[in-house]
C-alpha cells in the first residue's frame, strides 16, 4: 500500500530514503468494504487520510434524516474532517467507503510531526491545502448561482471518474438538487 503512496508523493516534491522511511514509519493502514464506516458522525476525527483504492464519500444527515454529501474521494485524493481534526470536537460527518477500498491513515500528531520534520512534505501539504481551499470557494460558488443543469454539466466535466462510479442519487445530493430533478436534467442533455 505505501508504494501508492510514495509514488503520490514522489510526483509532488523529491524526498531522500530517509525522508519516505520517516513517513512509512508512521503510516496506518486501514481496508474497508464496500458500506462501511472510516469516521461516524459524533466520532472525533484523528487521522490525515489518503485513498489508496476505492471511492469514499462524507456526508451528513439532518433531523429529517436527509443526507448531505460534502464530497467525495477517490484514489490519490485525502479524505477527512479537518473540523474535528484541528478542534478534537466531534464530528459532525460520516465517512462511508462506496467501493471496497484502502487507506493510509496518519495520526495528527506524527503527520504534524513530518511535516515539521521535512520542510518538503510540508510545502506539498500546503499546495494540497490551498487546492483544497480554492476548489471548496468555486463549489460554493456554483451552489449559489448555478441551476441545476450547469451544476451537473460541471460536475461531470471537473469529475468524470466520478461520475460512472457513484449513483445518481448520490450525486444529486451533492448537487444539492433532488434526484428527480437529476433525471431530468440528465434526459434534456440526451
Amino acid at each position: 500500500m505505501f508504494e501508492s503512496f510514495k509514488k503520490y508523493i514522489l510526483e509532488k516534491v523529491t524526498l531522500t530514503e530517509s525522508d519516505l522511511l520517516k513517513i512509512e514509519a508512521v503510516c496506518q493502514y486501514k481496508k474497508l468494504r464496500k458500506r462501511q464506516y472510516l469516521l461516524q458522525e459524533g466520532d472525533v476525527w484523528k487521522y490525515n487520510a489518503f485513498i489508496v483504492k476505492g471511492c469514499l464519500r462524507t456526508f451528513s444527515v439532518d433531523n429529517k434524516g436527509n443526507e448531505h454529501i460534502l464530497n467525495f474521494a477517490i484514489e490519490n485524493w485525502w479524505i477527512g474532517d479537518r473540523q474535528s481534526l484541528l478542534s478534537g470536537t466531534p464530528s459532525i460527518y460520516n465517512i462511508e467507503a462506496l467501493e471496497d477500498a484502502e487507506v493510509i491513515l496518519i495520526t495528527k500528531t506524527n503527520f504534524d510531526h513530518l511535516c515539521n520534520e521535512i520542510p518538503a512534505f510540508n510545502d506539498m501539504v500546503n499546495a494540497i491545502l490551498q487546492r483544497s481551499f480554492v476548489a471548496s470557494q468555486g463549489r460554493i460558488q456554483t451552489f449559489l448561482s448555478a441551476g441545476a443543469e450547469e451544476k451537473y454539466l460541471q460536475f461531470i466535466e471537473k469529475y468524470p471518474q466520478l461520475a460512472q462510479r457513484v449513483p445518481q442519487g448520490m450525486i444529486a445530493s451533492y448537487l444539492g438538487i433532488t434526484p428527480e430533478t437529476l433525471s431530468r436534467v440528465r434526459k434534456n442533455m440526451r
